[in-house]
Parts: C-alpha cells; sequence; structure tokens
C-alpha cells in the first residue's frame, strides 16, 4: 500500500545566485508529529512564487521515492534528505504514470485530489546543484504532482495513503506533463485533457490555445506555453516601401508601408510593433521598435512616430523619409496583444503610447460587441493625435465611451466637458468615471506613466492579470522570485573584440560573445539586458525571445521547438553575429 514517509515544510528565504537575491521556499526539512493540512497548504509551509505554486489547486505536492533512487542513479549520487527535490509529501508509490489526475487518495483525516503536474523552474536545479534538472523531470516522465485539499485534516509520517476515487478521463500525470511540454500532441488527447474536471484552470488553457492552434494550422511553437503564442510571419528583415505619410499631430506622423510589388501583408495582432533597421553614423546599424497603429487588414502596416529631439530615427522619418523610401523591416511581433473574449475592454494611454491602442480599437469595431472605455491623456490639443479617427471608431461601437485629460490645455482646447478634463488620470477620477471593474485594461506609455496607472488600478481592485502593459525600450524583467534593477548601460559602447556580435537592440548595446558564458541568457543578465526566463532548461519558453537577424545553436535541445524566429535564449548560443528584441 502506498505510505506518506515523510511531511515537508519550510518558510521563503532569501538566497544568492550571481548575485542576484532570490527569494525561495524550496528548501524542505522533514517535520515529525502531526501536520494540519488546510485548503491553502500545510501549517509551518510558506510559499515565495504564487505565479508557479501555492493556491487551493497546488496546495500540497508530492514526490515519490522511487523517483528520488532513481535520479541517485541517473546524477550517480548516493543518499538523500527528504523535502530536498522541494515536495511536501515523500510518498511511497503513487508514481506519476499510475496516477492520474483527478484521483482522490485520504491520508490521515485529510482527502486530497490531484490537480496537475508539478512546474518545475530553475531554483530545483539551484537546491540540488544540477542546473538542468528543471528539464530532465519533464524529459524522464518523473515530475511529482500538485494536490488539493478537497477535506481538511491530520497528516504524518507513515500514514497510509488509500485511494478513494478515480478522475475522469484517466489520464495519468506524465501523460498529461508531456501533453504541454513535449511535442506529440494528438487532437483526441487534448480533448479529453480538457474535459478533466479536477485539472487546474491554468493547464486547461494552454491546452485550450494548443487545440485551437491545431485547429487554426499553426506549426510552429507551443501555443500551450504564454511565451510562445507569438509566431512571425517572416524572419529577419524584408524591405518595405513608405507608401503614404500623414500629420497626426504636432510632433506625430504615420508612415503607411507596403510591399514592393503592391501584394498584401500579412494581417498583424492588436497591438504588435514591428522593428526597423537604420543606418546610422559611422554605418552602424540601429533598430527601432515601433507599434502599428492602423486597421489590421489593408494589407499595409501604419507606424506612427512621435518626433524626439535626441532621436536620429525619428528625426529621419520626420524631415528625409519620402513616399517611395525602402526600410527593412521585421514581421509584426510581440505579446501585448488584444486577448478574445467578451469582458468590457478599457483602452488607458499616455502620450505615444496610444499608438497600438488605435490597432486595437479598430479590431473591436470589425469584432464582436464588447463594452469598450478609451481613456487617454495628452499634453494638450496640438500633441493629441489620432482625434478625429478615434470618435469615428467609437461611434461604431454601441456604447463606446471615453475620457480625455489635457495636462497643460490651450485657450483653444475645449475643457472641460465629461469626456475631457485637465490634470491627470488619479484615483478620484478614475473611480468617478465607475469603470467596470470586471474588465481587461491594456495600458500603454512612458514608464512613470505605467508604474502610476497600476498602483491606481489596484486600488481600485483591479486584479493583476486582468492589467495588460506595454512601455517603450527594454522590457521588464520577470524572473521567478528575484528582485534587480536594471542598472544604466552604455549604448555607445562600440569596443567589441573579434568573434560574434550579440546585439541587444532594445537596448542600445552590442557586446562579443565569449564561450564562458553558457547561453544568451548568461550573456544578458551579465550586461544587465531585462530578461524573462523560470526553468533555464529549454522547458517552460518563458525566456523566448525574437531573433531579429542571425542563427544560434541549442544546448541541450527544447523538449518543444519554439514558434518560427524565435529563440529559448536559456538554452541558445550565436554561431554567428545575432540581434535580439532584447
Amino acid at each position: 500500500m502506498p505510505t506518506l514517509l515523510s511531511v515537508n515544510v519550510g518558510l521563503p528565504r532569501m538566497i544568492k545566485r550571481n548575485g542576484r537575491a532570490i527569494l525561495s521556499a524550496i528548501w524542505k526539512t522533514s517535520r515529525k508529529g502531526r501536520v494540519w493540512a488546510s485548503r491553502l497548504g500545510l501549517e509551518g509551509d510558506g510559499v515565495a512564487d504564487f505565479v508557479g505554486h501555492g493556491g487551493e489547486v497546488r496546495a500540497v505536492l508530492v514526490y515519490q521515492m522511487a523517483s528520488y533512487e532513481y535520479w541517485n542513479r541517473i546524477l550517480k549520487r548516493d543518499g538523500f534528505e527528504y523535502g530536498q527535490f522541494g515536495e511536501n509529501l515523500t510518498v511511497e508509490g503513487l508514481a506519476d504514470d499510475e496516477v492520474c489526475i483527478g484521483d482522490r487518495y485520504q491520508i490521515g483525516t485529510a482527502v486530497f485530489e490531484v490537480s496537475q503536474p508539478r512546474v518545475t523552474c530553475f531554483k530545483l536545479g539551484m537546491r540540488l546543484n544540477s542546473p538542468g534538472l528543471a528539464g530532465l523531470l519533464v524529459a524522464h516522465g518523473k515530475p511529482g504532482f500538485y494536490m488539493r485539499v478537497v477535506h481538511e485534516g491530520e497528516i504524518g509520517e507513515g500514514d497510509a495513503i488509500v485511494k478513494i476515487a478515480s478522475g475522469n478521463e484517466q489520464m495519468t500525470v506524465t501523460e498529461i506533463d508531456g501533453l504541454l511540454y513535449k511535442n506529440d500532441r494528438p487532437i483526441d488527447k487534448l480533448t479529453r485533457a480538457l474535459k478533466i474536471s479536477a485539472l487546474s484552470p491554468g493547464w486547461k488553457g494552454s491546452f485550450r490555445e494548443l487545440l485551437n492552434a491545431q485547429r487554426d494550422g499553426v506549426t510552429t511553437g507551443n501555443a500551450g506555453l504564454r511565451q510562445s503564442r507569438d509566431s512571425k510571419e517572416w524572419v529577419g528583415f524584408r524591405p518595405l516601401r513608405i507608401i503614404a505619410i500623414h500629420q497626426e499631430s504636432d510632433d506625430v506622423k504615420s508612415f503607411e508601408l507596403g510591399t514592393l510589388d503592391d501584394s498584401l501583408l500579412p494581417s498583424p495582432k492588436p497591438g504588435q510593433h514591428i522593428a526597423i533597421k537604420f543606418i546610422g553614423p559611422g554605418k552602424r546599424y540601429a533598430t527601432r521598435f515601433y507599434s502599428i497603429s492602423g486597421g489590421l487588414k489593408s494589407g499595409r502596416y501604419r507606424i506612427s512616430i512621435k518626433r524626439e529631439h535626441d532621436g536620429s530615427a525619428s528625426a529621419y522619418l520626420h524631415h528625409w523619409a519620402t513616399i517611395g523610401a525602402v526600410l527593412e523591416v521585421s514581421a509584426p511581433q510581440g505579446q501585448f496583444t488584444l486577448e478574445d473574449g467578451q469582458r468590457p475592454i478599457v483602452l488607458l494611454s499616455g502620450g505615444i503610447g496610444v499608438t497600438p491602442m488605435v490597432s486595437m480599437l479598430h479590431s473591436l469595431v470589425d469584432g464582436k460587441p464588447r463594452e469598450v472605455w478609451w481613456l487617454h491623456s495628452a499634453r494638450d490639443g496640438k500633441h493629441h493625435p489620432f482625434q478625429s479617427e478615434v470618435q469615428d471608431l467609437l461611434k461604431s461601437i454601441p456604447g463606446g465611451k471615453s475620457h480625455i485629460v489635457y495636462t497643460r490645455p490651450l485657450d483653444a482646447d475645449r475643457l472641460p466637458t465629461f469626456s475631457q478634463s485637465v490634470g491627470r488620470f488619479d484615483s478620484r477620477l478614475l473611480r468617478t468615471l465607475a469603470l467596470p471593474v470586471d474588465a481587461d485594461f491594456y495600458v500603454c506609455g512612458p514608464a512613470g506613466f505605467l508604474s502610476a496607472m497600476q498602483h491606481l488600478l489596484g486600488q481600485l481592485g483591479i486584479i493583476a492579470s486582468r492589467i495588460h502593459t506595454e512601455s517603450f525600450g527594454s522590457r521588464a524583467s520577470v524572473i521567478a522570485g528575484t528582485k534587480s534593477t536594471l542598472e544604466a548601460i552604455d549604448a555607445s559602447a562600440d569596443a567589441v573584440a573579434e568573434g560574434a556580435l550579440v546585439t541587444f537592440a532594445r537596448s542600445g548595446l552590442v557586446v562579443s560573445w565569449s564561450e564562458r558564458f553558457a547561453s544568451l541568457l548568461d550573456l544578458a543578465e551579465a550586461c544587465n539586458v531585462p530578461t524573462q526566463w523560470s526553468c533555464r532548461s529549454g522547458v517552460c519558453h518563458s525566456c523566448q525571445t525574437n531573433v531579429l537577424e542571425g542563427q544560434f545553436t541549442y544546448g541541450p535541445e527544447p523538449l518543444s521547438p519554439p514558434a518560427m524566429g524565435t529563440a529559448l535564449i536559456c538554452c541558445a548560443k550565436p554561431s554567428g553575429n545575432v540581434e535580439l528584441d532584447l
């Protein structure tokens, strides 16, 4: 009979990795006596990263003694200590390839239900001094699993584990884990997985994305992993010509781009951006990123650019670019895109951050009816692009609402009215507007604007998962359990050694590759370039990054390849000059 060998608990603590302070609760120790199991976990246990762990669905993590022994053989190690895999319950029996999602077990006076496989991040590799272990657990089919607490009670070392119910569909932990992370994803299995009542909402969402991608004919990337949903229409840059130029405001011009042969460009997703390569001083290439601001079905890409006093690229486009000029342009890319659904939508922008919002508004006019709010902050009427276009679009949306804030209005600006006011968006104004709290909020603008709006929306009770943001420049660092600050980078650095050059386009940094780095992710961290990552072993796709130009090799190979035109930088090395969207 399966048996509970040890109950393990631990509280979050700070540890060091490559000079960074990381908060983690993976260090667990065995606890004697009876332990109370509540719906949120075990008495005396804690969670550092609630994105990947904890909560009612992932209250308790289970790992098996047979897997301990297996890894000792694979890693050529002797001995062990309970809790070393970060699990709460070390058990005899309950193999991953036998236990099914939805199976229920009684341990002591508590009842548990299997909810999902474990999602393993880099901290397990730190704990056991084996950096690639997160990937190995998935590749070898031994991830372990989470359980929710159905009936609270006491448990303890030596308790028998009694199966009292079987989950519907009878799909094992190993089977479900491989269905997400590996390449074999039959439609019939995805359909069955979605029928499992006990499967966690996050995993159901991933399988729903995978199923939709197969039905839509998407053949690259892993749509079930959030960062892999961005598949590019072409790799690198292609020539597009300027076919129209429009003055949108005193300091913003729009440029419509089309193909050289007048064929239609593929439709972007609302909110995506493109990269444009310019030749700067000294014939050095510089890459700039611009949101698509126009309609999505025209077969053209409209970008709208603010004239920056110290911006060479914006100066060229505003003062020298003419109709017929040819630019080198990447495929549309980016994760800041409008999601399907029926919830209300609030589009909140500041300054030139309005550009992706206009493309979103175009798509909302063409899509299913939804409640739409348009909120924008500008200096004054002369620095307020797209006024007439936005008003016309909102008239096409039943019940569409808007409010414009001018920080320094001119005498000619007609203020105040219900839809316009002076000042800034603050808690008083947002509460007066009575925004729908169940809405999805899309926020774009300078870093200070983003920070202020996120804080204000949080005060209004908007949950973080409903707030989608896009800023200018480098994307923020998102590292499980890590807090770090981006240090200043010398964008003018041009002393490079021989060998492959790695360009971090958003950061304005060109550096020489060295084999002392294990991956492009390691190099990015050494240069203080913000990155997103979690597993560091090619499993989770959190580090998926758009490759603007260049080739690379993998080591180890990812369990499932990323989308075309992207790389998993946690396990990638350049095989020549590379330019990354970082």
